[in-house]
């Protein structure tokens, strides 16, 4: 390994130092492990430390073909105890505004939907439901007046005949007249008798299922 090969890992390492520390901070952030259950924070930190380690192997396979040597790990010590001391505070300033911005954007964009698709949507849904309505009141409404005015044609039609009727009725001797209104009487007797026995035979019926 040349002078300059060995310059280049150094450099590579410590830089990999800074953004192990960068990527903790940001990893904390984003998992909230106080809000989340113990094995999905273990799970989470195995993927963590596993992409990690490959990357710091892939940046040691550009700079030096992987070779792996004592003064790396100082390299990544330093890299990490820089950037504790000297960035860590101006990073996760920077990393809660970026975050708060894109949360921003996002509920400004949800707004925008709502404004843009959501309310017309809603809007067309109303007028639709208020036009569906109107035309449900006019048709009740002329309904209501053919239904009258088809009641008054079959009046003015069936008019003739009652009087016809009524005529007849007066012309047909008292004898018969009286015989007729007697059957009518009786027929009115026997139904409303039928009437009355209905709830007796439906008590019966009920009794009767129950056993």
């Amino acid at each position: 390994m040349t002078l300059s090969t060995q310059f280049y890992t150094l450099l590579a390492m410590i830089c990999m130092g800074g953004w192990l520390g960068a990527s903790l901070d940001t990893y904390q952030r984003f998992l909230n492990r106080s809000r989340r259950k113990y094995f999905f924070v273990f799970i989470n930190d195995i993927l963590f430390w596993i992409v990690q380690g490959l990357l710091f192997f892939y940046t040691l396979l550009l700079v030096n073909e992987g070779e792996l040597r004592f003064y790396v790990f100082i390299a990544i010590l330093c890299g990490f105890a820089a950037y504790q001391s000297l960035i860590k505070s101006f990073y996760v300033k920077a990393l809660e505004h970026i975050i708060q911005a894109f949360i921003r954007l996002y509920e400004f964009l949800l707004r925008m939907g709502e404004f843009l698709i959501i309310r017309p949507i809603k809007m067309l849904y109303q007028l639709i439901i208020v036009i569906l309505l109107g035309i449900l009141n006019i048709l009740l409404v002329l309904g209501k007046i053919l239904l009258k005015t088809c009641w008054i044609l079959i009046k003015i039609c069936f008019a003739p005949i009652k009087w016809i009727g009524i005529i007849i009725w007066r012309l047909m001797p008292s004898a018969v007249t009286k015989n007729v209104e007697k059957i009518f009487w009786k027929c009115a007797g026997f139904l409303k008798k039928v009437e009355n026995i209905k709830p007796i035979l439906i008590k019966w019926w009920k009794k009767i299922r129950k056993q």
